[in-house]
């Protein structure tokens, strides 16, 4: 059996690939949640390659904030957008990129955002941690916030890099990968329910 079905097998994840769209159950999503400075990238750079090892799939949804920017002055990208393009693709034989302007639009929803993606098993989302989609905290007491757990009821585990043994959700250090892992494929929901969730009505920081 493969990779993908045995973790079909185990997980209850359809066996559905390829034509999977935002409205189908081919599509899975979770989220990490943590402050600024708590190790939320560096976690998922070392995630990723361990779900791509298992035979998955796997895109990602980052929140920024104000003033980030994939482009540059110089770039002839950058060119089109100031001179008031709405949407610059560029695209080469490794990659493609498709930026779109909001020019004072409301920035969307992760529920919009999430229908934008191409097909794949699984989404990780990056931040966005006010959203209504289960999320693992990444905590670490020296950053000096609170844990996130205690005013979101979609946080279902926390991973630490020290011991929490009398936190009430289920608490995981950050070296074991194998742990967060399956902790995620346990609790990613289909992205239609994600969906749900965020037309519902909730808040983002």
């Amino acid at each position: 059996r493969s990779s993908l079905g045995r973790l079909t097998a185990r997980f209850g994840w359809p066996q559905i690939r390829g034509n999977a769209k935002v409205g189908s159950t081919g599509m899975r999503v979770i989220g990490l949640a943590g402050w600024s400075g708590a190790g939320k990238t560096t976690l998922l750079t070392r995630i990723i390659p361990r779900l791509v090892g298992r035979g998955l799939t796997v895109s990602t949804v980052k929140h920024a904030h104000h003033g980030f920017d994939v482009d540059h002055p110089g770039k002839d990208s950058y060119a089109h957008r100031v001179a008031g393009a709405r949407e610059v693709l560029v695209s080469s034989p490794v990659r493609f990129a498709l930026m779109h302007e909001l020019r004072g639009a409301p920035e969307p929803e992760l529920a919009q955002l999430l229908g934008k993606l191409s097909p794949v098993d699984l989404v990780l989302v990056e931040g966005f941690k006010r959203e209504p989609h289960p999320k693992l905290e990444v905590y670490r007491a020296v950053v000096g916030k609170p844990c996130l757990y205690l005013d979101d009821p979609d946080i279902i585990a926390i991973a630490s890099d020290q011991p929490m043994p009398d936190v009430p959700i289920r608490a995981v250090l950050l070296d074991d990968m194998q742990t967060i892992v399956d902790i995620l494929l346990d609790n990613a929901i289909p992205v239609e329910e994600a969906v749900a969730r965020g037309r519902s009505g909730t808040w983002r920081s």
